[in-house]
Order: C-alpha cells, then structure tokens, then sequence
C-alpha cells in the first residue's frame, strides 16, 4: 500500500464483538472516512485457509466432496482447511491433506499468491498450494465432516469446471493457475 491509500484510510471511531465461534469471529465497526462521514460496517475475523491442488499421478488428482450447509449443496472441490493458531500456511496444508484424504506428500509448493476471498466483508486470506508425490495414509475427520475422497483424471475435473459442475472458487482459482490461465 503506497502512502497515498495509506492517507484515505478510514479512521476505526467504535469496534463492538458480536460473536466468537470455533472458526470465525464477527464484529462491527464504525468507520469514519477522511471527508468526515461514518459508516457501520459488519466484518468476519477469520485465521486464513488453504487449498491443495493435490496431483496422485501427473495428470490425477485428488477432489472431496463434502455437504456445505451454508449453500445446502454436497460440493465436489480440491481438499482445503482453516489454519490453526500460529500455523504456517504450508504446514496447515500439508495438515488438512493427510487429514481430509488421507494422503501425505513429499513435495508441495504455493501455486500462485494468496488472495482474499471476500474482502467486502471477511479477512479471510486463501493461499493454494500444488501437492505431489502422494502416498496413502489415514483419514482423520473432524466431527462435523463428511467427506467423499475421489481421483480424477485433470481433464474431466477442467471439464466439470468449464460445464459449470464445480461451485467453489478456490477449486476453480487452482485449476485455472495449474493449467496456467486465468480464464
């Protein structure tokens, strides 16, 4: 951020906790903008996450599919997680992939840059990650998941993401990054 954006930025006048769960927190804020009017914003606190375009073979990887209860849809999408208390992104990710789908790996680097997911109203801070080098391990669920763990040729996952069958975006970010385009 140059210093002048750092000069238009709104002044914080009240910050009330509305609530604190396992996940995220929720707050609202006043805001007041440098010509001096005020705005009531509500906003997610939220650790960061990471998703994990996880390759079994050169031209497999590894989908979930989990029930979303938010949109009330079971969602096909790349294995992914909320990062813990003071985790590092990677190591959060190397985490959520023997966790969710049971396979470890031996290299994974950042595909891309983290991005904020929905900054209108969330701090939420994605970063994707490409995984190979896959071996089978154990699953370890978290109480509230129900997942689907399926290989998928990369093509039949582009093509399920062209015919509009995959609804969540960090699935959609990593495969168009993977495939090197971004549309």
């Amino acid at each position: 951020m140059d210093s002048s954006s750092s000069a238009n930025t709104p002044e914080i006048v009240t910050s009330t906790p509305i609530f604190s769960g396992r996940v995220f927190s929720v707050r609202q804020e006043v805001v007041r903008f440098p010509d001096g009017r005020e705005a009531t914003l509500d906003l997610i606190a939220h650790p960061g996450s990471f998703g994990i375009l996880a390759f079994v073979r050169e031209n497999e990887i590894v989908l979930v599919r989990q029930y979303r209860h938010a949109v009330g849809e079971w969602l096909w999408e790349i294995p992914a997680g909320t990062a813990e208390p003071g985790e590092a992104p990677l190591d959060g990710a190397r985490r959520e992939l023997a966790e969710e789908t049971c396979y470890r790996c031996e290299r994974i680097r950042e595909l891309g840059h983290s991005f904020y997911v929905t900054p209108g109203y969330c701090n939420e801070r994605l970063s994707l990650f490409l995984a190979e080098g896959l071996t089978p391990g154990e699953q370890s669920l978290d109480e509230d998941e129900r997942i689907e763990v399926r290989i998928f040729p990369l093509h039949d996952v582009k093509a399920m993401v062209d015919r509009g069958e995959i609804h969540d975006a960090k699935t959609i970010v990593a495969m168009q990054l993977s495939l090197g385009g971004t549309g």
